[in-house]
């Protein structure tokens, strides 16, 4: 018995063996290794939770729900050590009080970044915008390939990332090319010299798209006679792809076609022209 109770006491004694001990402050090794001890606890219970909400859920859902739980994971581990620290005798007051500058310029500093997470985990729960989406933000189009709680990224045309804050998601106006479906519509225009048969130029415009690689067949493409321009006559040439990513490939080469098609059957396309009165006096 004596043997185990130097034992206990030994231990009692090496877990109150103080850290820091001031007047504010008084954090010992127990009290270390309890905040170790609750922190894998909880992230055990909550990786658990993940795995039992996200289990029947698809990829691409999982992977948003991973983000608003390390969320919230970050949350709990700092109410954890904070409520150890105070239950440990440690005056968080005094911490706070002395932290207050620190803390307003923290409070500018982080107004945008709760913003974002905020934003974050409203677009995940509302499933307003899906890994694989094509957006166009500020006059660039992307496809994205990763939703984190404070910024979206996608890849652009051009290969290069954009990193957008989510907030801009709420705050502005987002064009998602594939919200609804994948399949959108789009045109090239083109322009014909006055005179020439627009009925020719219809049906040269239809065989253009019909065959076309990209461009599908249902729903049909279709002319527009837009217009009596200034110097052209002004149609449109209306067809329907399932990569609005690759749509300027398409139209560029549905643009030589056009080209070629014109040339061949005698139609031309116009340049502007201005005529020029020189007045002598």
């Amino acid at each position: 018995m004596d043997s185990l109770d130097g034992i206990f006491s030994l231990i009692k004694s090496f877990l109150s063996y103080p850290i820091i001990n001031t007047y504010a402050i008084d954090i010992s090794i127990g009290t270390i290794i309890l905040i170790v001890v609750i922190l894998v606890v909880v992230s055990v219970l909550l990786k658990l939770i993940n795995k039992l909400v996200t289990k029947k859920l698809p990829l691409e859902d999982k992977n948003k729900f991973v983000s608003i739980f390390n969320f919230l994971r970050y949350l709990l581990y700092i109410l954890i050590v904070g409520t150890v620290l105070h239950s440990s005798g440690v005056n968080l007051t005094v911490l706070l009080t002395a932290s207050a500058a620190l803390f307003v310029g923290l409070g500018f500093a982080l107004q945008y970044l709760f913003q974002d997470i905020i934003s974050g985990i409203m677009m995940i729960l509302d499933q307003s915008l899906h890994v694989g989406d094509i957006i166009e933000v500020d006059g660039k189009v992307g496809r994205v390939f990763e939703i984190r709680l404070r910024t979206t990224r996608a890849l652009t045309r051009d290969d290069k990332v954009v990193v957008i804050p989510n907030h801009i998601f709420l705050t502005d106006s987002i064009y998602n090319y594939t919200q609804n479906h994948k399949t959108t519509r789009e045109y090239v225009r083109v322009g014909v010299a006055y005179g020439s048969d627009v009925n020719v130029v219809a049906k040269l415009l239809e065989d253009v798209v019909k065959n076309r690689q990209g461009v599908l067949k249902n729903p049909k493409p279709f002319v527009i006679f837009e217009d009596f321009g200034d110097s052209a006559l002004m149609f449109t040439i209306n067809f329907y792809i399932n990569d609005s990513f690759g749509d300027p490939k398409i139209k560029s080469a549905i643009r030589f076609s056009i080209d070629e098609k014109f040339r061949a059957n005698n139609i031309t396309i116009p340049f502007p022209q201005r005529d020029v009165h020189i007045y002598q006096h």
